[in-house]
């Protein structure tokens, strides 16, 4: 399995991004999962329906499935979001893991970043940053030996990805 993740401010286009390369890596024939970090208080679930009922009855785990898909609702009985590779060891077989958010995690990362938001780069300083995508190369503050990828073309950034994927091969912490 390989593991990158995406990092980036709020509303830099890491989504968007992601959608491409996901759409890239699955005409390759690959299977893709994404972790995707979530505010505090989100919620799949609706009133009403059976499995917020279950919940809001007391049940620590509510699973939900049918023939196309499975939804696994875990409630935690004391607030703290599990690490990065808690949630990767949750997932099924997966050719590649793409994680949004979390972007101090001790994983590689593609940086995703925009002059216009006036947000200072991670890159020149974390170790963990392989690549960065940005709309405006011209415009990084400080220059890298890493690769820069134009975010608006997915397939550049899918095909980087394969052509290094010994870099991100996954080892659990520990293994």
């Amino acid at each position: 399995m390989h593991v990158v993740g995406f990092c980036g401010p709020s509303g830099v286009g890491k989504t968007t991004l992601i959608e491409g390369v996901i759409g890239g890596l699955k005409a390759r024939g690959l299977r893709v999962s994404v972790v995707k970090h979530a505010h505090q208080h989100f919620d799949i679930d609706r009133p009403g329906k059976d499995s917020h009922r279950h919940r809001s009855a007391g049940a620590t785990e509510v699973l939900v499935a049918s023939s196309q898909r499975l939804a696994l609702l875990r409630e935690f009985d004391t607030e703290g979001l599990p690490t990065v590779h808690q949630l990767i060891a949750e997932l099924s077989p997966a050719d590649w893991v793409l994680i949004e958010g979390w972007k101090h995690a001790d994983l590689p990362k593609i940086e995703v970043w925009r002059a216009a938001l006036g947000q200072p780069p991670l890159y020149p300083d974390d170790p963990f940053v392989t690549a960065v995508a940005t709309d405006d190369p011209a415009a990084l503050p400080v220059s890298t030996a890493r690769p820069v990828l134009d975010m608006a073309t997915p397939a550049a950034l899918v095909s980087l990805l394969l052509d290094t994927a010994p870099r991100y091969h996954y080892a659990p912490p520990g293994a």
